[in-house]
């Protein structure tokens, strides 16, 4: 999965302007002094922001923010996380915020409300953001008017009702082929991975072959993509396994002897190398095995 999320990321760090576009509705709107921030500061789920663009809109300064989201979010809550995301974006930098989260997958965020509510009486907070599902967006108007940025993602947009799904992926590949990019192999490579969430590599890659004479680039492109998947979930595997087998070492050191056997089953339910982290500290500080108990509870609440 992480591929996809790479993949939209780049394509919004390579051209912002179409994102910010994106979030205002195409207005047409005075854009200036975009400048693409590398977000460092800790969410609510520890994770850093996707996107996050300083603009002038208008003459004046904004944040416009952007999550790239490919299926429903298993873990934290979206309203809440990007809430997290907001408030943070707020403190950080003083501006105003245009928060935004895109979902890829066609079946993905059809109950995201586009707001955090958190309701209790005389101190209620609303937290607002634009949800943009793919599947919702008029993909025959991005075609038209060929926004570099995000004609990567046209395959998993809304097709003319009499287009069939391959004749909509060949105008979709037609179309960027068009546009004159820097690296046009890693561009169609982009929206190759990318419809990949929809149609099969074989036929995105027979497609571009037909269309492109690029099918020999595509295809390497889409080889190294896995290759560093592979490699990234090679590392975070060891690392996890790695800081499992600290955290029973050290319960078992420090607590009781059976003390791997009564957590192991729960801590190879985790995932989370921030959460494992936790967890090990905890094991270094619990003087009984009550102690890690209620921690390793608290956290998997």
């Amino acid at each position: 999965m992480a591929n996809f999320d790479t993949a939209s990321k780049k394509t919004a760090e390579i051209s912002p302007k179409d994102f910010v576009d994106l979030c205002f509705g195409f207005e047409t709107i005075d854009v200036t002094d975009i400048e693409l921030i590398q977000p460092e500061q800790p969410t609510v789920d520890m994770r850093q922001a996707d996107v996050v663009i300083k603009v002038e809109i208008n003459g004046k300064l904004v944040i416009v923010h952007f999550e790239f989201q490919t299926t429903d979010s298993s873990e934290t809550d979206m309203p809440l996380r990007m809430a997290g995301y907001i408030v943070r974006l707020i403190e950080t930098y003083g501006l105003e915020v245009y928060s935004n989260v895109i979902y890829l997958r066609p079946d993905a965020g059809r109950g995201d409300p586009g707001q955090f509510v958190h309701d209790i009486a005389e101190h209620e907070v609303l937290v607002r953001y634009k949800v943009f599902r793919l599947i919702e967006i008029d993909g025959q108007s991005i075609l038209e008017a060929k926004p570099m940025g995000l004609l990567p993602f046209t395959p998993l947009m809304k097709r003319p009702k009499e287009v069939s799904a391959e004749a909509w992926l060949r105008r979709c590949v037609q179309t960027a082929d068009s546009v004159n990019v820097e690296n046009k192999t890693a561009y169609l490579g982009t929206l190759a991975v990318l419809g990949s969430l929809v149609y099969e590599p074989e036929t995105i890659l027979n497609i571009i072959s037909e269309e492109t004479m690029e099918r020999p680039s595509i295809s390497e492109h889409f080889a190294a993509e896995a290759l560093q998947q592979g490699i990234e979930q090679g590392i975070e595997q060891g690392a996890r396994e790695r800081a499992l087998k600290d955290i029973l070492e050290v319960l078992t050191l420090r607590l009781k002897p059976y003390a791997a056997t009564v957590f192991k089953p729960t801590l190879e339910t985790i995932d989370d190398l921030d959460r494992l982290a936790q967890l090990h500290r905890a094991a270094i500080l619990a003087d009984t095995l009550d102690d890690f108990a209620q921690v390793l509870t608290a956290n998997s609440d």
